[in-house]
């Protein structure tokens, strides 16, 4: 049973790492037909049905994410915050370094990477190119911002995380808390330090206001004397939603519901806008949610067979002892390079489950061993890897070569998860 579970994990891998077919057809078929190789039959419809009954919760609060957060953008909500910091700003390069970060930091809570990238780099890199700034800096601290970011329980890690470990979002994300706040802290001193450079390298463009409210980057800058239309409520439902979220006063996947169904309804009173708002961000909830449910498959054959297991008992006989129970730290230092050979759905479904259950075997809880995943996988690892589309989002807008973006920030990026590992360590979301 190990040999067929490594096997079908390697193909999977193989198949979606080659591209020979889509991640969704990989986690539907693969499994089946190494279940029935390996003489389950008539057993397979149940595994499958467990598995799927199992990542639903999952599917729904990111379904629900995307069309919450995609509302909220389309209604302006980061708008003002974002020109506010432009403006403060204005014409020193370490200033504006240093507002990229945190605009990134805020802007990143949508959960949805290609997003994050669109909207911060679409404001920012006018005034880049403006003052003579470089395009490559920019990247780098968007990549950093968003890469620690990454880890929120709508996110793509998290939700992941949750599927291969059977997981919920606050057993996995409320004890990092601290390590994703000292991993924004840190990378709000890595913008000051590229913001030094930068000022060092083409000085503080000072009394340029009336240039600086020309051409692009008035465009950039542009914004009403009057807030967004009902920006005071939607701040005031994405505070309480990301609250009760944390305090997890009901389910997560229901709070999105009804999180969703209030804003669209007070943002959209005519039911055909309501249906056009939908429908705007359909696609890409649709791509994740098939995706998701797709990975159930995946999931509960691997464990309805029982080849998890099988696998972690072959594992456990390879590592040494003393390594055992350190597994959490040696996952969140190693989980970072690995995120450039392994996608994130290669990694999270196919090689976690199997560290999971191997640190279980040294007495390590399995979610210590996700947690130690996401610090580094999840976050520091995501805006680095080829084999994570939105990164290409990233380099093309900025017109950077991911070459130059890997050399220019993996030191710091490694450093990230340095910082939320002793964070984490110090915290007890993971053992020493």
């Amino acid at each position: 049973m190990a040999i067929l579970g490594f096997l079908m994990i390697g193909t999977f891998l193989y198949l979606v790492m080659s591209k020979r077919v889509s991640v969704l057809i990989a986690f539907a078929l693969v499994p089946i037909i190494f279940a029935l190789i390996g003489g389950f039959g008539l057993e397979i419809g149940k595994m499958i049905l467990d598995g799927i009954a199992k990542v639903t919760p999952t599917g729904i609060m990111i379904g629900f994410s995307i069309l919450y957060f995609g509302l909220m953008i389309d209604k302006g909500l980061f708008d003002p915050m974002i020109t506010r910091l432009i403006r403060f700003a204005k014409g020193d390069p370490l200033k504006i370094v240093m507002a990229t970060a945190i605009i990134t930091l805020v802007v990143a809570l949508d959960g949805d990477g290609s997003a994050t990238f669109m909207i911060t780099v679409t404001a920012l890199l006018p005034i880049y190119k403006r003052l003579g700034m470089s395009s490559l800096t920019l990247a780098g601290v968007v990549a950093l911002g968003a890469g620690v970011m990454n880890i929120i329980p709508w996110g793509g890690p998290l939700a992941r995380a949750m599927v291969s470990l059977g997981a919920g979002s606050s057993e996995l994300f409320n004890p990092i808390i601290p390590a994703m706040l000292a991993g924004a802290v840190w990378v709000v001193f890595v913008s000051y330090i590229f913001g030094k450079k930068e000022r060092k390298r083409i000085g503080i463009i000072s009394n340029k206001g009336d240039s600086m409210e020309s051409g692009e980057i008035a465009a950039t800058l542009e914004m009403s004397s009057s807030l967004p239309k009902l920006y005071w409520f939607n701040l005031i439902l994405t505070i309480s939603l990301i609250v009760a979220l944390i305090m997890e006063i009901i389910p997560v996947p229901v709070l999105f519901i009804i999180a969703f169904a209030i804003a669209l309804l007070v943002n959209f009173p005519d039911v055909k806008k309501q249906q056009e708002q939908i429908a705007s961000h359909a696609q890409s909830m649709v791509m994740v949610c098939t995706t998701i449910f797709a990975a159930g498959i995946f999931t509960g054959i691997l464990s309805g067979t029982k080849m998890i297991d099988a696998m972690a008992v072959s594992m456990v006989s390879a590592i040494p002892d003393w390594l055992g129970g350190h597994l959490p730290i040696l996952v969140a230092v190693v989980s970072m390079p690995l995120s450039l050979i392994f996608s994130p759905d290669a990694f999270y479904y196919g090689l976690l489950p199997v560290l999971s259950e191997a640190g279980a075997a040294f007495g390590v809880d399995p979610i210590e061993i996700g947690r130690a995943a996401l610090l580094g996988n999840g976050t520091t690892g995501f805006p680095l890897s080829p084999l994570n589309p939105s990164v290409f989002v990233l380099i093309g807008l900025c017109k950077v070569d991911l070459g130059d973006l890997q050399k220019k920030i993996f030191f710091w990026a490694f450093g990230s998860t340095i910082v939320m590992t002793i964070v984490a360590l110090l915290t007890g979301a993971i053992p020493l």
